[in-house]
């Protein structure tokens, strides 16, 4: 497999807008870029598959495992769509994949962009804000590629991987300014480090902030004209040739759980609705395959009014619910989903999801929406985010996505907290009732109440937790969906 990672020195310094003009300027010499993201992240990928028009997959050792990262970026790089799908052009060497990494290159508690390199076996291409300085980006270069010695991979990277090194090639300078500032950077890169070009600053290489990240792709892209501009002062062939890496072998399934089965033939297997819209935004699109593979899949936008659509099963994914919380609040979705929830409809819900399916939404300024009410209690935004992590859940009993006794990774990002008390307002303070029925203990991480994640009621779980499908999640949220279809 052709590839590289993009590892940032540091949080910050445009490892975004670096991708979106290595893959132009790949495109430019002939290749054909797969975007992919190192960590768990949807934001950076929207604007991957904005520039791109292709989806960006997302690539976590943490919550994927060794194998489970390998297998899906060869779907990406062999053009799989669906469960089953073969990898097979995922040698070609005119397909090369650009892999965005998180923060800095070995920042991370339970993952990181170097384990992500690592269980890859692709190079790294080192991301670093020049703006103010010139041979000091050569020394800055040595010192990440001598500390790949030093560096502490997670334990499953080290014991899956025959030799798992780091190996940072080449260099994009950002901020650089053509003539005697790049050639001076140029010039101070040791041996073994490729000048792969520079970046200059520009005011349409940006992406607005908000809370949970960056604007995503389809709201604000980065502009087509910038792209290309920056692409103009990256060697597209340079990074081609630093993007080689030894072949792994194929991967032997199609990324979910050893042994888990895809459904049959359409009209037989059940429908699962996916809110889809400007609050339910946070899909993977290893998610969305693998939904597509095990059940007949209906997209709906409670937000535009759509109403909830025939279905066995609903899955709300994370999002902007609090922006949107006025047009929620009068969606027939939601009342539709009230009801059908009493009636035993298995329905999951994450992060956006589990706000929605609270009983109440107060924004920062105050006000509160009245929401679904399946699950007790009231979520308040704030203006910091109350959690930020990769996560490890352990299912206390059989449930609509998990088994009694088993260990789900994911990972949680919100400025909202949930609370059962102060009349189901939110309150910061207020603390869930003893008597609340949870799915889920927290092994690592947050949750709900510290100890916690996973309210149910009936046969609806809301989790602040992302799940990625390879946890097995959503094939027993489909097998929950046929039970249901078939009736008592």
């Amino acid at each position: 497999m052709h590839g590289l990672v993009l590892g940032g020195t540091a949080s910050g310094v445009g490892k975004t807008v670096a991708a979106l003009a290595v893959s132009r300027a790949l495109a430019d010499a002939g290749y054909d870029p797969i975007p992919a993201k190192a960590g768990p992240d949807y934001i950076d990928p929207s604007h991957h598959a904005a520039a791109l028009d292709r989806p960006s997959r997302t690539l976590d050792t943490w919550m994927q495992g060794v194998e489970g990262v390998r297998r899906n970026l060869h779907r990406a790089v062999g053009g799989g769509t669906s469960p089953g799908s073969a990898p097979a052009a995922g040698d070609d060497p005119e397909r090369v994949a650009v892999v965005e990494g998180m923060m800095g290159l070995y920042d991370g508690s339970a993952t990181s962009t170097a384990a992500t390199a690592a269980a890859l076996d692709v190079p790294v291409v080192l991301v670093v804000d020049a703006g103010a300085g010139m041979q000091s980006v050569g020394a800055t270069a040595l010192g990440f590629r001598e500390y790949a010695a030093h560096a502490d991979l997670p334990a499953d990277v080290r014991e899956r991987v025959d030799d798992p090194r780091v190996d940072v090639v080449g260099v994009v300078a950002q901020k650089a300014h053509a003539g005697r500032h790049a050639d001076g950077i140029r010039e101070a890169l040791p041996d073994g480090i490729a000048w792969l070009g520079h970046i200059p600053p520009a005011e349409g290489l940006t992406v607005p902030d908000r809370h949970l990240g960056l604007e995503m792709g389809d709201e604000t892209p980065v502009p087509e004209a910038a792209i290309a501009e920056a692409a103009e002062t990256i060697d597209g062939e340079a990074v081609a040739r630093v993007a080689e890496a030894v072949a792994r072998p194929k991967p032997r399934n199609d990324g979910a759980r050893p042994g888990s089965e895809t459904g049959g033939s359409d009209g037989d297997r059940p429908t699962v609705a996916v809110a889809a819209d400007d609050a339910f935004r946070f899909v993977y699109p290893a998610t969305w395959d693998r939904l597509r593979g095990l059940a007949t899949v209906e997209p709906f936008a409670p937000v535009a009014g759509d109403d909830l659509p025939d279905c066995d099963a609903v899955y709300l994914p994370g999002g902007y619910p609090e922006n949107h919380a006025a047009a929620l609040s009068s969606s027939p979705a939601l009342s539709t989903l009230a009801d059908r929830a009493a009636d035993g409809l298995p329905v999951l819900g994450e992060c956006g999801g589990l706000m929605a399916l609270s009983a109440s939404l107060t924004t920062v300024d105050g006000e509160t929406h009245r929401m679904a009410g399946v699950l007790p209690g009231g979520v308040r935004m704030h203006d910091r985010y109350r959690a930020l992590d990769h996560v490890e859940l352990r299912a206390t009993a059989d449930g609509v996505t998990a088994a009694a006794g088993e260990r789900h990774r994911g990972h949680e990002f919100h400025y909202s907290s949930h609370a059962l008390g102060n009349g189901g307002g939110g309150h910061p303070e207020a603390t869930p009732d003893a008597d609340a029925r949870f799915a889920f203990e927290v092994a690592r991480g947050e949750g709900i109440d510290g100890d916690h994640d996973g309210l149910v009621a009936h046969r609806t779980l809301g989790t602040y937790a992302h799940r990625h499908p390879a946890s097995g999640a959503f094939d027993r949220l489909v097998s929950a969906a046929a039970e249901y279809a078939g009736g008592p």
